[in-house]
């Protein structure tokens, strides 16, 4: 018997669902044809049909077909597993409502770290490795032997190690472009000089120039509006008694606003020490060099010919042809910080060593809050009420209070939805984190008394809930939403003591969003 394939990619027709006597395999269902879809010979002449695989448990690795809501400068939805958590803000988060800060600089290649200043005036590239310029895969340095003359007799030669640079992967060698073979290995290879360098930095120069004229500009602006508010003149001399003595402060906190010492950079004299730089304006050309006569005619070879994506990749040099491909310094990758723009708090922040993947703060949501998932889904058809199992996963090591509650008419999150639910009236209690209870056998397991009409199993910190959704669309995706509110013990809180005096974590119950993705609709 063919073994039966379980994709659930794959059109139905694609599925070898009868064996050799057309019998159908077991855990098949016979479906309709696809509107289009040629069927195989074996499916052909029973009347019209084909035989799907029956529901499996495949959506309960699709964790993106369950998305919570974010509400931050805009509503996003997102996976669990894409979220931060802020403990302070007790909020979810997205990469749309932090702060991304650059921690380090660092070669993806040979794990060289680097401050930002540096890695700047290096135009954020390693000095040391190379990337190929067919296939953009990191080149390697290798040695051959090559002869080489005697200094004492010409005319003897001898066995001289030499280095080039080759790509493990299209073949492509340093030598295919005319680079001269090194006597060392690393540094001093060959980079070919645009002739617009110069002229490049020129301009780069006065438009820098022409940006700090211009802020220092608005800065004196700004200062005009507020003299009538400062009670000192803006000496240098004053600026120089005020900070010398520490009344800058004093002045600051009686009237905010610009600091006194930002204030001193102001003075006439910045602008006019400045040296002008001036560049030519560019000249039009009135002759234009004429294409060759043969440009048309002669035969393109297209294997000597550089793709787009090869020509972008150089926008300074833009090669033709693959013999003007040179190796290309590799661009250096960063480590970043995210940091909650409500509070500021640092909710990820990496180890600073390039070799080391742990982090010093990872705020992630599936650590925080419970997750939803889709464990099977039934056959849904339009205004016929289907059962979907679902699965909640408690990530904290103490019991946690769980409650389902369906969105109100009206509610302005809810947007999306395509169908009606009906959520377990009751209670939902899950199970703490327990890391080695899977392999303890002696352990009691906990009677939380469940009602089997809700709960369909638990196991350690997981659990079943069956839901009851009704399709209210005729055709499309069903997707269904409700509320999820659960407690959580919030350990950034400040501690409030009790009046008994009790210093215990303060407990707060945390409302969220949730949308489930369910799949098409049933004829």
């Amino acid at each position: 018997m063919e073994k039966a394939h379980s994709s659930p990619y794959r059109p139905a027709w694609e599925l070898p669902a009868l064996n050799a006597h057309h019998v159908p395999l077991p855990g098949r269902k016979w479906l309709g044809d696809h509107v289009g879809a040629a069927r195989p010979d074996h499916v052909r002449g029973r009347g019209g049909g084909c035989w799907a695989p029956a529901p499996k448990m495949a959506s309960l690795l699709q964790s993106e077909r369950v998305s919570y809501l974010v509400r931050g400068e805009k509503e996003i939805r997102a996976p669990l597993s894409q979220l931060y958590f802020c403990r302070y803000c007790s909020e979810l988060r997205s990469l749309e409502c932090v702060s991304h800060e650059v921690d380090s600089h660092y070669c993806p290649s040979c794990l060289e770290n680097m401050p930002s200043a540096e890695a700047k005036l290096k135009k954020n590239r390693c000095a040391n490795c190379f990337d190929c310029p067919c296939c953009m895969h990191t080149l390697s340095t290798r040695a051959t032997s090559i002869p080489a003359p005697l200094p004492d007799d010409p005319a003897k030669t001898t066995m001289k190690k030499a280095y080039y640079l080759a790509c493990g992967f299209c073949r492509w060698t340093s030598r295919d472009v005319g680079m001269a073979d090194k006597s060392v290995a690393s540094g001093g290879w060959q980079e070919p000089e645009n002739p617009h360098t110069q002229r490049i930095n020129k301009l780069v120069e006065y438009y820098q120039q022409l940006a700090q004229k211009e802020k220092i500009e608005r800065d004196r602006k700004k200062l005009v509006r507020r003299r009538n508010y400062m009670p000192l003149a803006f000496s240098q001399h004053t600026i120089h008694v005020v900070d010398k003595y520490g009344l800058g402060t004093r002045l600051q906190r009686q009237r905010p606003g610009m600091s006194i010492s930002a204030l001193s950079g102001l003075s006439l004299k910045e602008g006019e020490d400045l040296k002008e730089i001036k560049i030519e304006p560019a000249d039009a050309v009135e002759e234009v060099e004429p294409l060759p006569e043969d440009y048309y005619t002669r035969p393109i070879n297209l294997t000597e010919v550089t793709t787009l994506h090869q020509r972008l990749l150089q926008p300074d040099f833009q090669p033709i042809c693959a013999s003007q491909l040179y190796p290309r310094h590799k661009h250096l990758l960063i480590k970043r910080s995210l940091r909650c723009r409500k509070c500021e708090h640092n909710l990820s922040k990496p180890e600073f060593n390039p070799t080391s993947i742990k982090f010093k703060i990872q705020l992630v949501a599936f650590n925080y809050i419970p997750e939803v998932r889709i464990m099977s889904i039934p056959n849904l058809r339009y205004m016929k009420e289907s059962q979907v199992l679902l699965t909640l996963t408690n990530p904290v090591e103490n019991l946690t209070h769980v409650t389902l509650l369906e969105c109100e008419e009206g509610d302005p999150d809810d947007i999306n939805s395509t169908a009606k639910v009906v959520v377990p009236p009751k209670e939902l209690i899950l199970a703490g984190k327990d890391a080695a209870a899977e392999y303890d056998e002696l352990a009691e397991p906990q009677d939380f008394q469940d009602d089997p009409d809700i709960v369909a199993f638990r196991k350690a910190n997981k659990v079943g809930v069956f839901i009851k959704v009704t399709p209210q669309k005729e055709e499309g995706e069903v997707t269904v939403s409700f509320k999820m509110k659960h407690e959580f013990k919030n350990l950034a809180a400040p501690i409030r003591p009790s009046e008994e005096g009790d210093q215990s974590s303060e407990v707060i119950w945390l409302t969220h969003h949730v949308e489930l993705s369910l799949g098409p609709l049933l004829p």
